[in-house]
């Protein structure tokens, strides 16, 4: 294979080498993991204690001894493998699954080579082949599970280099923390995540998957384009004309388990994964765990800058569970039934968006408001609605003689340039500019919906940025509301996870959506409250607040 830019970008980052054109294990890593593979009786491989020997062997092999695991690492491999995991169990591991793994780690250039070339036949070159996908470079990588499955291999082996990751803004990816944040109390919780991913290593082994993972780094870019969905303005909310979305409220359920086609949010960290691979055990981490796909996206996501998010399509769901934060339980094995798109990724479409982290009462400030929201918008948005409404309007001008899209003001386009200072603190003045106006609003937004392919996938969310990230979730759901509508997202199911403050949500939802409320409508309103709250004039949840008595109260139109 010749060298390619998007190999060069992931290569230091890989254990392998690239030599005349083709990529290899060195010989002292291949000759062990061809040991490996023939399994304990000649490895010598069979227990928790001689793995994490045998990784260090490795590592070594490749180059790694400088740089240091973990400290408990090795007493978290032994622990869990000698002592948490039955006889039984121990003797499948070994047995069967590490020479499994091994064998497929010998596969490792093979499978690389394969994925590059596929990729550009398919996508065209460097267009979704694996690379450092590092922050405002928006692109996508299309994997198949086998190669995941590899790439996760290395991670249990601690097979990638460490050093220059923070420099790039990447996560760590090694499984070191992992099996050290085990040791020495035997965490409950971290103990059933390595069940997790331990039961996801035997699946593979046994049968391996066949299918495609894309991962999307979506970007609203901060320079303004006449081309592009650039990153919005308060004004760019307060004027939107586009109609509200249904919004279904579940006191009980999950996300990952509702029925409809949507996407589902990841309430993620800026890196992604958060504490996946450490001690975190709250909604993103326990997703990572019964979807041990998602963890490869560590490996060349870096991490994302507040008009940023990321789109991942078609992991496989592998265990199931019970409880949240220290009650998380493995529960067992989880057959996913979803079915395939076109290119072969199962329809489960999974969208992660930060929130601010212990926000407290700034979050109330208009600039706090537009980060969120166009966070949210970024992730939820479908840029090709964008692309099918943009043809329409423009069929529509050449017929007659109409004012242009831009001037329509569909999306925030063709503006004076925005610096990322300027978003960082957003201009917030009545006098903004008109041209950063809304999206689609009345027939226009129907028109849009109709003819798009995506147009029944709705948002699968709850109370992203609330919890640990100490977010109001009151606002969060108008806010992701917002963000869903003007996405022309079909629908909203919201999942409130028994949260006492949502206990009129429903209520107020479905009257906001009697009153034919817009989306700039419930902006303004929302804005309104949170001076108020500001102020100290408000001291009641924003749900109150709207309606105090349970009554009809009118719509109330904020003037400009």
């Amino acid at each position: 294979m010749e060298k390619r830019e998007d190999l060069n970008s992931i290569l230091p980052f890989l254990p392998i080498i690239l030599r005349s054109s083709s990529l290899f294990w060195p010989s002292k890593a291949l000759e062990s993991l061809k040991a490996l593979a023939l399994g304990p009786d000649v490895s010598r491989v069979d227990s928790g204690e001689v793995l994490f020997d045998a990784i260090l062997d490795l590592r070594d092999a490749i180059g790694l001894s400088s740089e240091r695991l973990a400290s408990r690492a090795a007493d978290g491999y032994a622990l869990f493998f000698d002592e948490l995991m039955s006889r039984v169990d121990s003797r499948v591991w070994f047995g069967e699954v590490i020479p499994s793994l091994a064998k497929l780690l010998v596969r490792l250039p093979s499978l690389l080579e394969a994925h590059y070339q596929n990729a550009d036949e398919v996508f065209g070159e460097g267009k979704a082949g694996l690379r450092i996908m590092g922050p405002q470079e928006a692109g996508i990588v299309f994997l198949s599970q086998e190669l995941i499955a590899a790439l996760l291999a290395c991670s249990l082996f601690c097979l990638f280099a460490t050093s220059e990751r923070s420099v790039r803004y990447l996560p760590l990816i090694n499984f070191d923390q992992l099996f050290a944040a085990l040791h020495p109390h035997g965490k409950q919780s971290q103990e059933q995540k390595i069940k997790c991913i331990v039961h996801y290593f035997e699946r593979i082994c046994h049968c391996m998957p066949t299918g495609f993972v894309s991962f999307e780094r979506k970007s609203l870019p901060l320079k303004q384009s006449c081309h592009d969905i650039s990153y919005p303005k308060a004004a760019f909310w307060r004027k939107s004309t586009v109609s509200l979305c249904p919004f279904e409220v579940f006191s009980s359920g999950l996300i990952e388990e509702q029925q409809c086609e949507a996407l589902e949010v990841d309430f993620a960290n800026e890196y992604l994964g958060g504490g996946a691979l450490n001690r975190g055990c709250v909604q993103e981490e326990i997703r990572f765990m019964i979807n041990p796909e998602l963890i490869i996206g560590m490996l060349f996501m870096a991490s994302m800058g507040y008009n940023e998010a990321i789109e991942i399509v078609g992991v496989e769901r592998f265990s199931c569970y019970v409880g949240y934060g220290s009650s998380f339980c493995f529960a067992g094995d989880y057959l996913d039934k979803k079915l395939f798109d076109s290119i072969g990724r199962r329809k489960t479409r999974i969208v992660a968006i930060d929130a601010l982290c212990s926000p407290r009462m700034m979050q109330y400030e208009v600039d706090c408001l537009v980060r969120e929201t166009n966070k949210a918008f970024c992730g939820f948005l479908d840029s090709s609605i964008y692309q099918h409404c943009l043809k329409i309007f423009q069929d529509a001008d050449e017929n007659s003689n109409e004012v242009s899209i831009a001037n329509r003001n569909i999306f925030p386009v063709c503006e004076t340039t925005t610096t990322t200072e300027q978003v960082k603190d957003p201009d917030i003045s009545e006098n903004e500019s008109a041209s950063n106006l809304d999206l689609i609003g009345n027939t226009e937004n129907k028109s849009c919906q109709v003819i798009d392919s995506q147009e029944d996938i709705g948002i699968a969310t709850g109370n992203w940025g609330c919890g640990a990230f100490g977010g109001d979730p009151e606002i969060k759901s108008m806010i992701q509301w917002l963000a869903a509508s003007q996405a022309l997202r079909p629908f909203i199911h919201y999942y409130t996870f028994g949260e006492a403050a949502l206990q009129r949500l429903e209520q107020v939802t479905q009257w906001i959506l009697l009153h034919g409320w817009t989306v700039g409508d419930l902006w303004s309103m929302i804005v309104e409250y949170s001076f108020q709250r500001l102020s100290g004039e408000a001291n009641v949840g924003f749900l109150t607040w709207l309606l105090p008595d349970h009554s009809t109260r009118d719509v109330q139109y904020m003037s400009e």
